[in-house]
């Protein structure tokens, strides 16, 4: 039986959502051990890596194959190119942006996307002194050429980087486009079908959750 065969998913259950979040950072994880030269990891040193219990290590895997053998450890190349083959990772994937204010020009110019896989084909905003300009290689084009370029260029996520205000319009312009993947920058959380995936970016929330351990008494010490 072929590795491809042994790892399909068990049973065709559904990974749950939490799963497939981490399922990158074992990636990524896993990249920096080998570029170490550690060919074979156990779920304990890989679990300290992540800071998760190698309890948790063997149970995410198993959501997506079996991976392993106990006493043996995980071979590093192997499980990260099969990881990259359940996240789709071994194909190159086109990408539109939508909003060329300051966030969006970051994004433009953010050298990161490519080396990953994901090409930023396309890029719209509404503003008339915006469109034209060439930003990061790209020509900013009309919110109306949108439909013809994600057809034109096989454009399967789009990325929104909006006013919270727009964010809702644009997420629903782009769906019914048939885009069913979405990286939201905006403040907001867009309402979507059940089959659409966004993933909302917000670093505020990030900031707020870390105060609150900063918030937290220290030895007994009022706040």
């Amino acid at each position: 039986m072929s590795p491809q065969e042994t790892n399909q998913f068990p049973n065709n259950t559904e990974v749950p959502e939490i799963v497939i979040a981490r399922l990158p950072q074992y990636l990524r994880v896993l990249h920096t051990i080998s570029d170490s030269g550690i060919d074979v990891i156990s779920s304990l040193q890989l679990g300290k890596q992540m800071q998760v219990t190698p309890t948790q290590i063997r149970k995410d895997l198993s959501h997506i194959g079996r991976f392993g053998k106990q006493g043996k450890g995980y071979n590093v190349g192997y499980l990260a190119t099969e990881l990259q083959r359940v996240l789709g990772l071994n194909k190159n994937w086109h990408v539109c942006l939508i909003g060329i204010g300051r966030l969006g020009r970051a994004i433009l110019n953010y050298p990161g996307f490519a080396p990953e896989g994901f090409q930023i084909k396309a890029a719209f905003d509404i503003d008339t002194a915006v469109i034209g300009q060439t930003i990061g290689g790209l020509t900013i084009q009309p919110i109306d050429d949108l439909k013809d370029d994600i057809s034109k260029h096989n454009i399967k996520i789009g990325i929104t980087a909006v006013p919270s205000n727009m964010t809702q319009k644009v997420v629903e312009l782009l769906t019914s486009y048939g885009i069913t993947s979405i990286l939201n920058y905006a403040p907001m959380y867009p309402q979507v079908q059940p089959h659409i995936k966004v993933r909302n970016v917000d670093p505020v929330l990030a900031l707020q959750s870390m105060t609150y351990y900063l918030n937290r008494p220290t030895n007994g010490a009022e706040v």
